[in-house]
Parts: C-alpha cells; structure tokens; sequence
C-alpha cells in the first residue's frame, strides 16, 4: 500500500506548527522565569511625535542594563503631583536622552544628585525636582513638551539641558532626517511649528488598529521583546562595524572629517557653520532657546540653559582629542557651548556649560565619563559622569543664588 505524499504533508505542518507553539511557550515561560521584560517605552503622541509611555516598567540594556520605571504621567521620575506641595521649591528639567537617562538608576541620574546638592544650602525648603527628559527631542520638542506638561506643575525654575552633539540637528528635517516628528520652520522670520507629521504613514500606521494591536502583542509576550531586542543590537553592532570599515568622508572646504565615534553625534557640530543647513539649525535652535526663556518669564518662573558633554569633548587623554581635532579641521572642541553662552548674554539668561569642567575633572582623575564597559569614552554619561556633573550644577545653583 503507497501512502500518498500529499495526504501525510498537513500532518506534516501540524506537528511543525505544534512544535513551534510549544517552543515559543517554552521560550516565554523561560525569560519570565529569569525577570526579563524589554517592553517600548515609548507611544505616539499627536503634539511631539511620540513620549514615554505612562506607568510602563522594564529592562533597559542598550548601553548597560537598568530596570526602568515611568511614572503615571510618562516621567522618567518618581510621583509627583501637579499641585506644588508647601514651602516647596520645584524645579523642571527639560531635556532629551541625558535627561532621561535610561542608562543608569534612578538615584544615580545627575537630577537626583543635583537635588541632594542643592537640599543642603537650602535646609529650609524642600527642593523638588521633575524630570521631563526624553530620548531623541531636540530643541522643538521640548518647547512643546514645556507648552504642554510642564506648566501645569508650577516650576520656579526651569533647567534646559542642551545635548550639542544633536539638539542643533535635531531641529532641522535636512539633518534630523525623521518625517514622524514636528519641527519649527520660518514664517514671518518667526518660527512656527510645523504638524504635518501627523499624516505621515509612519505616524498614520502607529496610531492605527494594526499598530496598537502589534504593542499589545510586544507588551505581553517577553518572545517577541526579545527579538525586537536582539534584531536591535545586531542592527547597532553592524553600523558600527562599518562606519569603522568607511573612509573620512570629504567636507566641503576640502579638509577630512573623522567617521562619528559616538552614536548619533554630528561632527559638523565643532566648527562653525558652512552652509544654508546649518546656519539655518543654528538660528532656529537659538530663536527656540529665546522662545522658551521668554514663555519661562512670562509664567513668572526663572530660566537656566545648561550645555552638558560629548565624549570627545571630555576623553581624559588630550592626545585623543588632539587627533581629533586635527583629522575634523575642528579649531574648539567647545565651539557649541561657547555660542550658547554668548546667546545667553546677549538675551539675559544664565548658561551653564559643563563641558569644560567635566574635562577638567576627567584629566584630573583619568576617568572616563561617558560610556559602559567596552564602549567607555562614547554614548551616554555613566554612573560617574552623572555624579560629578550633578555635583558641578548643584554647587552653581546654590552660588547663584537660584533658589532664593
């Protein structure tokens, strides 16, 4: 008797089908077991693009691995309610990835630091501080996200933490090369937001049914987060090996520029700008920075910029920046915190640049303070870059007499 082919091949796919099943139960059963959750901590959102997703909790490990917490309110922060305690005196940090600083705990951020600082020469009120950071926002998106969430706290000072190395880009399309967020452009020499992102498919398909379907789907299945999480760092480790493998691309006055050393890090950032584009990111950052202190002002709180480090800008080895320099035609690895600072004295706000101190310290200790483990000297503050630059502002705060 012949067995026909045909007739065994669904029996076939069912048992390969019912492997399957059971492998991936096995699979789930297994991470959750050990704790792990890599859940998107982040959701669509019709004013800034997307933001952290409210009361979401999981394992960050893009750069070291950090349990993560974010309140009911999508804050990177503990709770805190809207209404301003007594005798307190609150502050805001607005800012992006630094701010938010999935990286490290919560207690280790230089927020938390800062606020223990700033809690000693001010024994008789309690400071409270609210973090409003985000990874990813330049410019544009934290003047909405001050517009939007931080006003109806009743900040007495609002801290903008400036990212150099991509808050200029991240204000202009050309560089920031993202559809799926706002962006302010010119009209009338005044810069006015631009909301076309919301009809973007990117945007149109994330808010859909098959979108919200497909995050329901990674937030309850530890399978799929583990995939999306490996897909993630071999996508990471392949860009990194080949922008090692690329030569210095040309610039436009000739001279070479150094392949990026740190993820997301434009170098164009430390020299002057040569171009339409980027004197046109430079303007539209400055003119957003007036605006925000302006708004600040007029809701009768108080206005800091704080310009915060890259990692060339602080390598503990002068040598290393030296090469840099030279191989980029950059005369001042500082040129971005310098401007800045000049903004603020021709507008009337104070600047805090932390950079130069940062490296200060740095060579001092012959440490590094950006980076974790084998990637030290790039990507975000470590543990020790957090301390030493919420020391360093909480010692300026309290001298300028911030808190009276």
């Amino acid at each position: 008797m012949v067995i026909s082919t045909r007739s065994t091949r669904p029996g076939r796919l069912g048992l390969i089908l019912f492997g399957l099943i059971v492998g991936i139960l096995i699979a789930e059963i297994a991470l959750r077991l050990i704790g792990y959750s890599s859940p998107e901590f982040y959701v669509t959102d019709a004013s800034r693009g997307y933001r952290l997703r409210p009361g979401v909790s999981g394992w960050y490990s893009k750069e070291n691995k950090v349990y993560i917490q974010i309140n009911s309110d999508g804050l990177r922060d503990r709770e805190h309610s809207t209404q301003k305690p007594p005798n307190t005196f609150r502050i805001a940090i607005v800012g992006d990835s630094y701010a938010e600083a999935l990286q490290v705990p919560q207690d280790a951020t230089f927020w938390s630091v800062m606020g223990n600082g700033l809690q000693t020469c001010s024994p008789n009120k309690q400071i409270e501080i609210i973090n409003f950071g985000v990874s990813g926002y330049g410019t544009a998106q934290e003047l909405i996200t001050l517009r939007d969430q931080v006003w109806k706290y009743s900040p007495d000072l609002v801290l903008l933490a400036v990212t150099t190395s991509n808050d200029i880009t991240d204000n202009v399309r050309n560089l920031k090369k993202a559809r799926d967020i706002p962006y302010f452009n010119y009209r009338d020499n005044q810069p006015v937001i631009d909301d076309s992102f919301r009809e973007t498919p990117e945007f149109q398909w994330r808010q859909s049914t098959i979108g919200r379907f497909g995050r329901g789907v990674r937030d309850h299945l530890r399978v799929v987060q583990a995939i999306i999480q490996g897909h993630r760092e071999l996508r990471i480790r392949l860009a990194s090996w080949r922008s090692k493998k690329e030569p210095d691309k040309p610039r436009n006055d000739g001279q070479k520029a150094i392949p990026s050393q740190e993820l997301g890090t434009d170098n164009f950032i430390y020299v002057e700008p040569m171009d339409q584009t980027w004197n046109e990111a430079w303007s539209l950052t400055e003119e957003l920075i007036q605006t925000m202190r302006n708004e600040v002002i007029a809701n009768k709180s108080r206005f800091v910029v704080i310009t915060l480090s890259n990692g060339i800008q602080v390598a503990p080895t002068p040598q290393v920046r030296t090469d840099f320099m030279q191989r980029f035609g950059s005369k001042d690895l500082f040129y971005p915190d310098r401007r800045i600072k000049a903004l603020g004295n021709r507008y009337g706000f104070e600047v805090i640049n932390l950079a130069p101190e940062l490296l200060d310290y740095a060579e001092a200790h012959n440490v590094f303070l950006h980076g974790f483990g084998s990637n030290l000297g790039s990507g975000h503050w470590n543990e020790k870059g957090h301390q030493v630059a919420g020391e360093i502002l909480g010692q300026k705060l309290c001298e300028g007499s911030w808190l009276k």
